[in-house]
Parts: C-alpha cells; structure tokens; sequence
C-alpha cells in the first residue's frame, strides 16, 4: 500500500462553532484522484477547506506527510499544497499571467514552470488579458493554471468544472490525472456526479458525515443515488468514459 500524502483522522471541522463535518476518515496517497460528492450543504467544501488547514479541525486531525498539518510552517504547506478555490475576487488588478505567476511566490519564481501551467490549460491566447475582463470559465482556468505552477504534491479543487464548457471540463480532468499519473494526488469536490465516475475513487459525503469511499461503481452504487440524492440511477462505464443516468424519484 502506497503511504498516505495527506490524511484525516476522525475529523470534524465547521464555522463560527457550528459542526459541519463530522469523524470523517480518508487517506490519500501519491497517484490517486479522489471526488467529494454529496448534496447541497453536505459538507463537501468545509472538508476541503480542513484539509487544506484553512479551518482547525474541531476534532481529530490532519497529517501531511505523516505529520500534523497544524504544525507545519506555511512555506511547508505551500510546497505541498495548493487550491483551487470556486471562485476569486472580482477585482483582481493583475493581467493573466501575473496572477499564474502569484503560484510561485511562496517558492520562487520560474518562468518556465509558469508558462508551462498557462499552456496546460490553454491559457496563452489571454496571457496580457486582465482579470476583469475574463469570463467565469475563463477565471476558473487561471485558477487551476496557478495551481499547476505551485508545483504541490496534492491538488485540492472546488468545483474547478463550475463554468467550463464541456470541452474544458475534460480538460480539468485530464490535468488532475496528469498530476496524478506524475505522482501527485487530487482531492476534487465535484457536483457532476458522471465527471466524479472517471475519478479514481469517490468519497461520498451526506449530512457532514462519510457515507461511502472507494471505486465510482461502489460509491455511486444505485442505492446509494437512491438513499443520499432521492433519485434513479446507474453509473456506466466506470473509468475515463464514465457517464450517469439519473431520474428524478417520484
């Protein structure tokens, strides 16, 4: 078994002393893509967010490394974490590639890796656009391209597909298992249940607790779209092709 990069023991984390996210348990290793799926207010985001040490868990804890986030230097973190958050502000006065760039400034600057994550994500066409005039696809592309120029183990995404159109949806995923494949990991909150499918592994959250982790077909098993979604349902062709047929339950 492959050692765990990033991990959660018993974790339970919320805001402003209310509990989201309760005991959760999970293990994330080099080379895994793992989605967090689950309804609205599930608590998917706040599991995010406590793996990334933006919030101290209420309980339990997370390891980097073997290690206590908690105890980590942010320079420590940086250099094996990074997000890519829903959304940024609105009023950002950088241009494209000045805002890529921002993901080196806790290792050093290198034109060459930032230039190499705008090409990833298509982005050298709008590298002198600002910021405020790029679409909300367009944003999340620039978020995920800082992401890949930080150069971190673990890539933690928030509904980086919010936005795209198909064709760069699939350009996401294939950037997520490229990192992966590199021997990184991708922890992604997803809520197109089909683009989870083509993930590694699901992580399947209701009501702040964890409701099932492993292989898409067991994750999203009919059942378990039956009792957590109220709805109909069979995940096809599990893997890179995985697509999901729901009806909404009478």
């Amino acid at each position: 078994m492959r050692p765990a990069l990033l991990e959660a023991r018993g974790l339970s984390a919320g805001h402003g002393g209310r509990v989201v996210v309760r005991g959760v348990s999970l293990s994330i290793a080099a080379g895994e893509c793992v989605a967090i799926v689950g309804p609205n207010g599930a608590g998917k985001s706040t599991l995010l967010a406590a793996l990334l040490g933006a919030l101290p868990p209420i309980e339990g804890a997370v390891l980097l490394d073997g290690l206590p986030l908690a105890s980590l230097p942010g320079d420590v973190r940086a250099r094996r974490l990074a997000l890519v958050p829903q959304s940024a502000r609105a009023e950002l006065p950088f241009r494209v590639r000045e805002l890529v760039a921002l993901g080196r400034a806790a290792i050093g600057h290198d034109e060459r890796v930032v230039s190499e994550a705008m090409a990833r994500m298509e982005l050298e066409p709008l590298a002198d656009r600002r910021w405020t005039a790029l679409s909300g696809g367009e944003r999340q592309r620039v978020l995920m391209a800082r992401a890949l120029a930080q150069e971190a183990a673990v890539l933690l995404l928030d509904e980086p597909t919010a936005h795209q159109d198909p064709r760069q949806q699939l350009l996401v995923l294939e950037q997520v298992r490229a990192h992966a494949s590199a021997g990184g990991a991708a922890v992604v909150v997803l809520h197109d249940l089909s683009l989870a499918g083509r993930l590694d592994r699901v992580v399947l959250l209701r009501e702040g607790g964890l409701v099932a982790d492993g292989p898409p077909a067991l994750a999203l098993a009919p059942h378990r779209l039956r009792e957590v979604f109220g709805v109909e349902g069979r995940l096809e062709q599990p893997g890179p092709l995985a697509s999901l047929r729901l009806e909404r339950r009478a």
